[in-house]
């Protein structure tokens, strides 16, 4: 078997396996080197508690997943995939009164947010007459938008803080606790501007699209992709830890599913000082504390509705999940964090014996902290679901530094690719006319370190393929280092 490749991808993430499918679907040769033992990066599936108990280690519930610009044309479902729905996409439980839940239907999810039902209705409505061409112009980098009237529609709310937003908005607790359990997903101080975008996207696609888990655990989506990938000829080697150019095979080009520090550090001897150090200027920003659970039973919440949800987001009103993110980033780790918590065993019975549940939970926390926060997530939960602490058989957790030990990628346990504001929203890594291109003509990135950013969606390693394939012929095959 030849050593030589036309493309070689470092990296088996959402984002490597997609960029090898354009790769290998153009006709190209593509090697896949994946440095663990098993592909799929933060697509993994593991018994992390109990036997036949299967928690997701990274990556939970797929709302980007099945509306993925990218995933939407690939026959994954001939490949083994099935996403599985839930009656709602999110519940945001609230003291002493019924939770807000978020349905398909936005007439239904209107209806229980009384004052601001109009309001919400007003402003979702317009993103819904085609909601595919909205989130293909948005999962990509800065350019000219192929519906410009609706993105600036978009765009006017996107740049907003959450917090002003929601309290300009909407008029009542329950419109404004929604809003900002959807923007918390930024992990940004919701005083920020641009924090607005994630709240309006994460309310949107639920109106589009249940927000699905993946029948048997996440890793069935990197099995079905790394299928698809093989019956085009591609190769994945796992295995295979590359941490110089010594360690990479003859190609054209070279696509990075990688850290701009870990791109940094392997293709260093080959890119220009100065990009070199905009790379190592990268912020990643905060990272998690991550709870897995045996469940005897499903989560006793007060509100049984909220069993109907896929996510449930546990942080209360506005002011406290906006108080709770702005601590993160003073370096504190709050009493009553917002806490991001999946059921996935509630629609997929698969994931735990007759009878039993998974839980799976975690919150933000600064950079690299080793707290165990084991107790502060618990009580969160018990907030809304009194005595929930007697059902649990068994925990397991992880905390930030496991998590960078677990996928280098997420430098000091970041599991979004790198801090998502103005700063680095469109010029992430650095700023570039083509951000998915490297000063080298033969090295790109194709990781959530570029535009759009983390999720499991495989829009950044689609855009760094294309990128790559409009050079590749013009390229000779040969070692990268050779370059040096």
């Amino acid at each position: 078997m030849s050593d030589e490749a036309d493309a070689v991808v470092i990296g088996s993430g959402p984002n490597g396996l997609a960029a090898a499918i354009v790769l290998a679907r153009a006709g190209a040769s593509v090697r896949v080197l994946e440095g663990t033992d098993a592909i799929g990066g933060g697509m993994r599936t593991r018994e992390l508690t109990l036997p036949g108990f299967h928690h997701d280690v990274c990556s939970a519930c797929h709302p980007m997943g099945v509306l993925s610009p990218f995933f939407r044309t690939l026959p994954l479902d001939e490949h083994g995939l099935r996403w599985v729905r839930p009656r709602a996409s999110i519940a945001h439980p609230l003291d002493g009164e019924p939770a807000v839940i978020l349905r398909r239907s936005l007439a239904d999810t209107s209806r229980a947010l009384g004052v601001d039902a109009r309001a919400y209705e007003a402003l979702l409505a317009p993103f819904l007459g085609d909601p595919h061409g909205l989130l293909a112009d948005i999962l990509g980098p800065l350019r000219v938008p192929r519906h410009p009237f609706r993105m600036l529609r978009f765009a006017l709310h996107a740049l907003r803080s959450a917090t002003a937003f929601a309290r300009g908005r909407f008029r009542g607790a329950r419109a404004r606790a929604l809003f900002a359990g959807c923007a918390a997903h930024s992990v940004l101080p919701l005083e920020r501007a641009t924090t607005a975008a994630l709240g309006l996207v994460f309310c949107i696609t639920g109106h589009v699209d249940e927000w699905p888990v993946a029948e048997g655990g996440s890793f069935a989506i990197a099995r079905a992709l790394a299928s698809l990938l093989a019956s085009h000829g591609g190769r994945i080697e796992t295995g295979r830890m590359v941490r110089s150019l010594d360690d990479l095979p003859p190609a054209r080009v070279y696509l990075f599913d990688t850290s701009p520090a870990q791109l940094a550090e392997i293709a260093g001897p080959v890119l220009p000082a100065g990009y070199v150090r905009r790379l190592r200027r990268f912020r990643y920003g905060p990272a998690v504390f991550k709870i897995d659970w045996a469940l005897d039973g499903p989560i006793p919440w007060s509100d049984p509705a909220v069993l109907d949800a896929s996510t449930v987001h546990l942080g209360g009103t506005l002011a406290e999940i906006a108080a709770s993110e702005s601590a993160i980033w003073r370096g504190e780790h709050p009493e009553r964090p917002f806490v991001l918590l999946c059921q996935q065993s509630q629609c997929d019975p698969t994931r735990a014996p007759p009878g039993k549940h998974t839980g799976y939970a975690y919150c933000h926390v600064p950079e690299g902290s080793t707290a165990d926060l084991t107790d502060t997530i618990e009580r969160q939960v018990e907030r809304f679901a009194p005595h929930f602490r007697d059902r649990i058989l068994a925990r397991h957790i992880l905390r930030a530094p496991d998590f960078e030990r677990y996928n280098p990628a997420f430098v000091g346990g970041a599991i979004t690719g790198g801090v998502a504001d103005l700063g680095q929203l469109f010029t992430r890594p650095v700023a570039r006319w083509n951000p998915y291109t490297t000063p080298n003509r033969r090295i790109f990135l194709c990781s959530a370190g570029t535009p759009p950013g983390g999720g499991v969606h495989g829009m950044c390693g689609y855009h760094a393929a294309r990128a790559a394939l409009a050079r590749i012929e013009r390229l000779p095959a040969a070692p990268l280092a050779d370059n040096r």
